[in-house]
């Protein structure tokens, strides 16, 4: 695929939500809250018992509408196995040379994880379409900025310290997309199973994201 088309589609998508849920089954209602408030990129991690099998449930449920990946990918297999399931991107925590060519081998989007220049520089040389900062957390929307400036020309998205109102300040800082976790679908809330909660957490989330991007 055109690296353009690749970035366009993440672009698009906007906001990620990074999954860590104690089942498959918890995954998926957690997804389907988090796309009726209007996020529709979801990361499955493989920090969630039967990743794959979420993923691939996802995936017949919701085709193409949904931009579906799988993350904390740390092996070859995980990458193979999350590709056989429908995944259209995968997202390692790090920059390992060995999984980074499993993951490129598959054929779809690949992010791969970095912090400081010389991880982003090494990301960049494997091949990865886009560079997942984490934890983005720890330096901000600054930090970020700051990055952008000796790498222009890469796709970056953060990951960690994402909130609904701070989504302007990273895209204003160079983000392609952003990546949220609990920040976006709390653990208690998927623990208590209270997906109106989540429901209402994407839809501020979305409409922050609607909101930045008008703004330009």
């Amino acid at each position: 695929m055109d690296e353009l088309l690749r970035l366009d589609r993440l672009r698009r998508t906007g906001v990620i939500a990074v999954l860590r849920a104690p089942s498959a089954d918890v995954a998926v209602r957690a997804s389907e809250a988090l796309i009726a408030g209007g996020v529709t990129g979801i990361e499955v991690t493989y920090s969630t018992p039967g990743a794959p099998t979420a993923i691939e449930r996802l995936r017949q449920a919701h085709g193409d509408a949904v931009h579906l990946g799988a993350g904390t990918i740390r092996t070859a297999e995980q990458a193979a196995e999350a590709a056989a399931a429908g995944a259209q991107f995968l997202v390692s925590p790090g920059t390992d040379p060995e999984v980074a060519r499993a993951m490129l081998g598959t054929g779809v989007d690949v992010l791969l994880g970095a912090l400081t220049p010389s991880e982003v520089m090494a990301a960049h040389r494997l091949g990865a379409h886009a560079v997942k900062i984490f934890p983005a957390s720890l330096g901000g929307p600054a930090y970020l900025k700051a990055l952008r400036g000796p790498f222009p020309d890469i796709a970056m998205m953060p990951t960690g310290g994402v909130a609904s109102d701070n989504i302007a300040d990273w895209l204003d800082a160079g983000a392609v997309a952003v990546g949220a976790g609990g920040e976006l679908c709390p653990k208690a809330a998927m623990l208590a199973e209270d997906w109106d909660e989540i429901r209402a957490i994407a839809r501020k989330f979305a409409l922050a994201h609607r909101e930045a991007v008008a703004r330009g």
